[in-house]
């Protein structure tokens, strides 16, 4: 490395703070609702998903689904989340691959949970 006190190596260079707010995607926060979501989400991929057998029909999994859309939005919208893909994975449902969202559209508030059933995932 050089010595320089102007020196532009990326090395040197301090990256941005990222910003934190209800749309950050960084290492998410444990909270209490978000490890106990997680928590029985994992409880049944380890317990029940075994005798159930492989019967989803997107990709990820409900269970995978579910697990990351509580951990990156929480449990509230995480879970309304989860219930409405859960929904759709039925019989005569969507099938396909159908991404947790990175970030929450506007319209998503938390006193309107109906807002999260999307009735096909987005491809693309």
């Amino acid at each position: 490395m050089c010595g320089e006190p102007n020196c532009r190596h990326a090395a040197h260079e301090k990256a941005a703070p990222a910003v934190r707010g209800r749309n950050w995607s960084g290492p998410f926060r444990k909270t209490p609702g978000r490890l106990a979501g997680m928590a029985l989400i994992r409880a049944y991929q380890l317990t029940l998903s075994s005798f159930i057998g492989n019967s989803c029909r997107h990709l990820p999994t409900c269970s995978e689904y579910g697990y990351e859309a509580i951990a990156r939005h929480g449990f509230w919208a995480g879970g309304w989340m989860t219930l409405f893909r859960v929904a759709r994975c039925g019989p005569g449902g969507t099938h396909g691959f159908d991404p947790v969202p990175e970030r929450l559209e506007p319209r998503l508030v938390w006193y309107a949970p109906w807002r999260f059933w999307r009735p096909r995932p987005k491809i693309g």
